[in-house]
């Protein structure tokens, strides 16, 4: 043998020294993870999942990790722990605290495990579920265009359970006489609710978030959170919330999470000992983000904005998550697809996206993309105008290359166009209706206008019958016809079936998120009210024509506006008087359309029949009319 050949041997018997010691060292031994032994104090995501797509890191939690040497076992049928091959140990970091440990593992098989965290002479342990992923989960479908959303405030909607309206673990306890504190809505609420959803027509529920959110005050938004893996224990348990999807789904109902990656709560339990320093962006004073929204794709901004836009704080008790780091980007890939396999989820909802660093909050999209094809993803982008939206939603050719991977987008300017609309008698050039048909003639901008979340109101501005001039219930019911025969999905806030008006609008929006009033507590006018809605959005639930046929509108002339949601079968007739007198509706004006279809036609609100050959038919003030017509 050469020398060369010989130092080339040694070599290789160098490299191999640490792998034989490493092999030795890790003997297997099962009374090592038997006995008494201490548990870490977290370990995260709680379980996981066979044939997943993401793979799997988890991040342990506990007195002095760094370091440690990680092993893994079964459970055997007998209650003993073996060596296995069904949870495989890939590698391991570090974090900058020593008691934060990240480890990759390859799931092969389910099981119960257990694994030993072992460091100069301490042993830890975490015991781990690996589950059999359910048949077709991958494929699931999500909420489209075929939907109607309805919006929840979880704490304020409906008392379900009052024995968990205060908690010795939480801080905040329910007070209903405090207009900013918690009042005990719960999941048991929604549950009881189910039956009511759907007699509205409702087919998907978003409710605010429902994860700890352990803040001593203000807590009962929800948006604060502190324990990205468990209900909150005023709203119920883990368990109980997949009975909540599961009975929803029996009665057709399908089921959104709201999602929080922009910020966390201050009360978390890492903000005691962050693994990172950049785990959430730090200033050396509280430091707000300016809601500069545009610095994000304005060609002339400068870095500084951008940065503050997306770094700077939500709120005080708000920290702003640093998706840029690597291990807190993967840990919220992991929690979001946890939930959606978990609870068997149909889609999400995410606040204030465009606060979250850009290009981290796309690969965060992208993974629960990747895991779930099919996936549905409403963010909440609250600007205007339609371009500034259009920029977030995926699909859209932007000048910069960017792709947010947002499906969908929340339609703040169509939302906007109905409200100032419907506020006052519409006079003045560009006033009143004409506002719904210019915002409607943005749709180009979009890549998929079928994928725009519409709504006339939510748990963050006014109530929709408080805007409207003089609360006028006609003026309310013109904005919900528009809102359920427009293109995009149509999201309702629980209350607005019943026409609800804020109940002191001088103290803020806390007073808006009232409790949902029972059948027994109804006025003759927000019975009338919901029977109104109830048969437009059961129309909708069950008119493919309104789920994915185009738009042809007309412009608004002396407060009216018209269009016709249309395929090759059939169309939907709208015609909308937001005027104070009768209009006469311009047939001839629609010749074009009308020509493919029979003109007669029933008035899906009234049931009055009308006939489109006639140049005389007359409308109501503040009314509407809905026909479906049939193709010749």
């Amino acid at each position: 043998m050469n020398y060369n050949t010989m130092k080339k041997h040694l070599f290789l018997m160098a490299g191999l020294l640490p792998l034989l010691f490493w092999s030795c060292s890790t003997a297997f031994n099962a009374e090592d993870f038997e006995g008494e032994l201490v548990s870490v104090n977290h370990i995260e995501p709680l379980s996981w999942w066979t044939n997943m797509n993401c793979p799997l890191t988890l991040m342990f939690n506990g007195e002095d990790l760094a370091d440690a040497q990680v092993r893994v076992a079964k459970a055997t049928s007998d209650g003993k722990w073996t060596a296995t091959k069904g949870l495989i140990i890939k590698g391991q970091h570090n974090a900058e605290s020593a008691n934060y440990l990240f480890v990759d593992v390859t799931v092969k098989e389910p099981g119960k495990y257990r694994f030993l965290l072992e460091k100069n002479g301490k042993k830890v342990i975490a015991d781990y579920v690996i589950n059999e992923r359910r048949v077709g989960s991958r494929e699931r479908e999500s909420f489209t265009s075929a939907d109607v959303v309805y919006l929840i405030m979880s704490d304020r909607f409906v008392d379900g359970d009052p024995s968990n309206n205060s908690t010795p673990d939480t801080k905040e306890k329910a007070d209903k006489n405090n207009v900013h504190g918690r009042w005990g809505g719960d999941i048991q609420g929604i549950i009881n609710s189910l039956d009511h959803i759907a007699e509205l027509g409702a087919t998907a529920i978003w409710p605010t978030p429902m994860l700890g959110d352990n803040e001593a005050a203000w807590s009962y938004h929800g948006y604060a959170c502190s324990d990205y893996y468990h209900i909150d224990p005023r709203y119920g348990t883990n368990e109980l919330y997949c009975q909540l999807v599961q009975e929803a789904h029996n009665k057709g109902i399908k089921m959104l999470m709201d999602m929080v990656p922009n910020h966390c709560g201050s009360e978390h339990w890492w903000m005691k000992d962050l693994p990172y320093q950049d785990w959430v962006n730090q200033f050396d004073k509280f430091t707000n983000t300016p809601n500069v929204f545009s610095a994000n794709y304005d060609i002339n901004a400068s870095q500084y904005d951008r940065l503050m836009s997306n770094r700077g704080w939500f709120d005080r008790p708000m920290p702003d998550m640093n998706l840029e780091n690597k291990d807190l980007l993967k840990y919220f890939q992991q929690w979001a697809i946890w939930w959606i396999e978990y609870a068997d989820l149909d889609g999400l909802r995410v606040d204030t996206y465009p606060y979250i660093e850009r290009l981290p909050a796309a690969e965060w999209l992208a993974a629960i993309r990747a895991e779930y094809p099919n996936i549905n993803i409403v963010g909440e982008c609250w600007t205007r105008p339609a371009s500034a939206v259009a920029y977030w939603q995926s699909g859209v050719n932007n000048y910069d290359g960017f792709d947010s991977n947002l499906p969908t987008v929340m339609d703040f300017p169509v939302e906007e166009a109905i409200r100032q609309a419907l506020e006052n008698d519409g006079g003045g050039w560009g006033n009143g209706l004409t506002r719904v048909y210019d915002a409607l003639a943005m749709d180009y901008l979009y890549a998929d206008v079928n994928k725009l979340l519409i709504f006339v109101g939510n748990h963050d501005m006014d109530r929709f019958a408080d805007v409207v001039k003089d609360k006028d219930p006609r003026r309310v019911k013109l904005g919900n016809v528009m809102l359920a025969t427009m293109r995009g999905i149509p999201q309702i806030f629980a209350g607005d079936e019943y026409g609800m008006v804020s109940s002191d609008m001088s103290l803020g929006h806390s007073t808006l998120r009232r409790p949902l009033p029972q059948k027994d507590e109804l006025t003759a006018e927000e019975k009338e009210m919901f029977d109104f809605q109830s048969k437009l959005f059961q129309f909708r639930k069950n008119e493919p024509i309104i789920h994915s046929g185009k738009t042809m509108h007309f412009f608004a002339r002396n407060n009216t506006y018209s269009y016709f949601r249309y395929a090759n079968d059939g169309a939907v007739f709208v015609f909308l008087n937001a005027s104070n007198e009768a209009r006469t509706i311009p047939v001839a004006h629609y010749e074009e359309i009308l020509m493919n279809y029979r003109t007669e036609g029933v008035d899906i609100i009234t049931g009055n029949k009308y006939d489109l050959s006639r140049t005389d038919i007359s409308i109501l003030p503040l009314s509407a009319i809905v026909l479906r017509l049939v193709a010749k």
